[in-house]
C-alpha cells in the first residue's frame, strides 16, 4: 500500500512541477522583457513589480516578482 502511495505521491509532484514550470516560464520572460524596456528607457521597473521592490540583481528582482504573482494566482 505504501508503495502505492508513493507512486501517486511523486506523479503528482511531477505534474504540479511542471505546471509551476509552465507558469513560471512564460512570466519570467515576459516581466523579464518588460524589465529590460523600463531600464532601457529608464523607468523605475521595480516600484511596478510586487517583490522587485528593494532588489539589486535584474534576475533576482523578476524572480521574486513572478514568485509573488504565482502566490496570487494558486
Amino acid at each position: 500500500m505504501s508503495e502505492m502511495m508513493n507512486e501517486t505521491n511523486s506523479a503528482f509532484s511531477l505534474t504540479e512541477k511542471m505546471s509551476d514550470l509552465l507558469i513560471f516560464v512564460p512570466c519570467f520572460v515576459l516581466l523579464l522583457v518588460v524589465a529590460l524596456l523600463g531600464q532601457m528607457v529608464g523607468i523605475h521597473w521595480r516600484k511596478w513589480l510586487s517583490g522587485a521592490e528593494d532588489s539589486q540583481n535584474i534576475f533576482i528582482g523578476i524572480k521574486s516578482a513572478v514568485f509573488t504573482f504565482m502566490s496570487h494566482i494558486n
